[in-house]
Formats: structure tokens, sequence, C-alpha cells
């Protein structure tokens, strides 16, 4: 099974029968796949911000009344899977500035703190209970107070921010959407008939009837005023997209660097089969990215294809901790197999990824016991052997199994008849989308944002031969204003 997103944002801004916080809603609905901690929605009628934020997912997150608190034109929303720092109760966002005067939500991760926690310090704002996300705030709400507008403050504290950062901010008047200098997470900018809408992915556009206008390129805010649409570009963009999004974590519905990650992914399978063509009797994927990956596959070889792992779509992220033998079973609860499409059989099984590996084993161990004869493993992806910083719930490097182990110690490890990774120049062609476009650092340690403090945890740490983000770092450093 694979890596974890963190969270998606969503935005509004239109005319006051709009019920901007409605349509944060239902954009929240389109996008719980990107996060499923908690939940929430702030909302401004021009004089006043309200918000409603709550553990859980969307659907029990919030009640009609809730829905009927957060009245105005402009609203964002946010759903989470945590971050850096705090639990799910203390750090649920939006995050909301004491005079109740800016909204802030973000997605992404910052492997280094240590300029904003220097400007915190320096100003007298105590940040030692804060996140990554609740510190990027404090450094806006810092340039608010001191008379400048939400866009002014954000294009000031941007030179703080060291990570990936795909963000949305509002204040009574004002929405703002804006992107890292690498643009690692998606963010998407939509017109409605008498507004606009930002989200994390395309889906959630659709699931508004807002029309996709473009992407938020890297480097660049857009603001959403009194004065209509307008951008700025807060500094230099260089396309870095987190190559994860079209492999797992963006909805199959959505568009990505102009390309449907549904075709995406059927095309990952018949790479696969191009590189690993297997004589069996079915294809089977595991769950949902999988599926038109396996679908891919099977067509290019003229297999069948077979839903044999059926998803229970009601089991989620789950605060519950059972005994160890009932997380054993866990993968029970949310796959199980079906015996008449795998008995006496030679079972091709296809993933997205393999990551620690444990559930892995499970799956195999799971379609054996169904009956299978050989069991197949292939992934749709290269080995991972990095960590991630940018935002993905990584375990550390010595955790991944495709880091201490190879290829063959890995196949019997997990216990499969055979063991097979596309590999990382036909996950590119998949996509049909230049190497350079992406970050790919969890297959090949190459960190477009330099981690700074945070090399210390990975072995074969490399620079992206590009800019350096240390030395963009320092760049804007120089340029924050006090």
């Amino acid at each position: 099974m694979a890596l974890k997103e963190k969270c998606g944002v969503f935005g509004v801004y239109g005319p006051a029968e709009l019920e901007a916080s409605r349509l944060a809603y239902y954009g929240l609905w389109a996008l719980q796949h990107r996060g499923q901690e908690s939940s929430g929605i702030a909302a401004s009628d021009g004089k006043r911000i309200v918000d409603h934020v709550k553990s859980g997912l969307v659907a029990q997150a919030y009640q009609e009344e809730d829905l009927e608190r957060l009245t105005g034109h402009i609203a964002i929303g946010h759903n989470r899977y945590s971050t850096s720092g705090g639990s799910r109760d203390q750090h649920g966002q939006p995050i909301i500035n004491k005079s109740r005067t800016m909204a802030f939500a973000h997605n992404g991760n910052l492997p280094s703190t240590t300029a904003l926690e220097a400007f915190l310090t320096k100003h007298g704002i105590e940040h030692d209970e804060l996140n990554d996300s609740a510190m990027m705030a404090a450094s806006i709400n810092y340039y608010l107070e001191h008379g400048r507008n939400l866009a002014d403050a954000v294009q000031a504290a941007y030179p703080l921010f060291t990570g990936a950062f795909s963000c949305v901010a509002m204040t009574n008047d004002a929405l703002v959407a804006f992107r890292d200098a690498y643009g690692i997470r998606p963010l998407a900018l939509g017109r409605l008939e008498e507004g606009f809408v930002v989200s994390s992915e395309t889906c959630a556009l659709d699931a508004v009837g807002a029309a996709y206008l473009r992407e938020i390129q890297p480097g660049e805010m857009v603001i959403v005023d009194n004065n209509g649409l307008s951008d700025r570009q807060l500094a230099e963009g260089q396309q870095r997209l987190d190559i994860f999004e079209f492999v797992y974590f963006a909805r199959p519905d959505s568009l990505l660097l102009g390309r449907r990650v549904n075709d995406v992914r059927m095309q990952m399978g018949r790479e696969l089969a191009k590189e690993n063509p297997i004589k069996a009797d079915v294809v089977i994927p595991v769950p949902d990215s999988s599926i038109p990956m396996a679908l891919g596959y099977a067509q290019a070889l003229g297999l069948p294809f077979e839903h044999a792992l059926i998803k229970n779509r009601y089991i989620h992220r789950t605060f519950i901790r059972p005994t160890q033998a009932l997380r054993e079973r866990d993968i029970r609860m949310k796959l199980n197999p079906l015996p008449e499409s795998i008995m006496g059989k030679s079972v091709v099984v296809i993933d997205d990824s393999i990551v620690r590996g444990t559930t892995t084993r499970q799956i195999v161990s799971m379609l054996y016991g169904a009956g299978a004869v050989e069991v197949h493993l292939l992934s749709c992806s290269p080995p991972i052997k990095y960590p991630d910083f940018y935002g993905i719930d990584t375990p550390r490097q010595n955790e991944l199994i495709a880091a201490t182990m190879t290829i063959p110690e890995i196949r019997d490890h997990l216990g499969a008849t055979s063991l097979g990774f596309l590999s990382y120049d036909g996950m590119i062609r998949a996509t049909g989308r230049r190497a350079e476009v992406f970050s790919t650092a969890c297959f090949n340690g190459v960190y477009p944002v330099d981690i700074l403090e945070r090399a210390g945890e990975v072995e074969g740490l490399k620079l992206a031969p590009v800019l350096t983000h240390r030395n963009i770092h320092r760049q804007r450093k120089a340029e924050v204003v006090d």
C-alpha cells in the first residue's frame, strides 16, 4: 500500500448570494482523499471571520447549523492529514489569528523552519507550540498588524517559507492563493459565473460547477478582491510537481500539468507491461489508485482483468488504538479477496508503490490463502529509497524496504513468486512530460528544495542540478523587510 498525502485546500470568493461556505463544503468532500484527520472552513461576510473545525471526515465534521453560521462571500477550507507538530485537536485548519481578521490553510510541509523561528523570535512572537503551518500564519499576521494588506503581507513573509506549500488565506475583503517556487504540491484556479475558486485539485472545481482556468504557477500568488482577479510572481518558478500526485495521491479525474491522472495511470500500466510481461491467468489491482494501472497492464498483454480484491469503502483512518492482534487484522477489514477469481490461478497483483512492505506482505499471503498458485507482484513506480520532507507521510529511510533490501530480498521477504518495479524512465514516459518538471526525490534522492538541517537523515542525499533552494533562501532572506 502507498504513502499518505497531507492535506487539501480550497477557497471561494464571490457575491453574497454565493454561499461560499457551502461551496467550500462540497469542495472539501471532493478533496477528502487528501486528508481524513480533520476538516475546517472559515468564512467572512466582509465584517467578521467565523470558522468551524472538527476532527474526522467531512461527513462527520459539519452539521447544517454549522454551515448556516458560516455566512459570507469569502471562504477557505482545509482537510488535514497531520503535518509537523501537534495532534489533530491542536492543529486543525484553517488557522485564525487572535483578532479574527485573517484565516490561513496550508498543504505541504516545511522541512526547515529555522528562518521562521528566527523571525518570530526577533519580533517577540511565541512559537514553541506552533507547527510549520501556524508559524507561516503568524508571520503573515505580523505584517497585517503592521498595516499591510493581505497580498502585501504574504509577499513580505514569503521569503521565510523554506519547503513545499500550496496555501490559501483570506481577510474580510480578499482571498489569496500561492505556491512555493517549485510547485511541489498542486493548486488550481477556477471560475464561477460570478466569482473564483482555488483548489488543491481540479476534481473539486468540477464538484462546485467551476470552470477550470489554469494551474497557479510555481512561485505565483493569485489575489481575488473587489478589483477582481490579479496575480503576482513572488519568486522565480521552476516546476517540480511531486510525481506521487500522478502515482497515488490525486483523484483520477483531476488534471495535473495538462494530463488526466487516470490516463497517466493507465499508461503506467502499459509501460509496466512492456518492462515486466508475465504470462498469468488474471491481473488484479490493489484498489483504488492501482485500478487504471492494472487495467492498462492487462489490456497491453491481453490478460483477463478482475476486481478480485474488494475494498471496504467505509474504512478510513481510525484513531482507535486496538491490540496488536487486532491491528494485524486491519488489512482484512479493508480488503477481502474473491476466491472464485483467484483459486488455482497464476495471479499478477499490481500496486501503485511499495513502502515498508508490511501491508504488501499481508496481501500476498491473503492471495495465497484464497487459492492462488502463483502471486507475481508488480509496482507501478520504482523502488522508494528516500524519505519525503515536502508533505507526505513517509517512514524514516531505514524503514523503507527498498532502502534496506535488494529486489530479490524484497521478493523473498514478501513471499511473492516474482517481483517487478516500473523503471524510473518508464514512469516518466507515462506522464508525457519531461523529468525536469517533477520532484522524484523518493526514488533518486534529488531534493529540489534544500532540506537544510534535515539532510543528516538521508544517506545518498543529492541536490537537484538547478539553482539550489539554499541559494534562493539566502537571496529571499535578504529581501525580508521588518
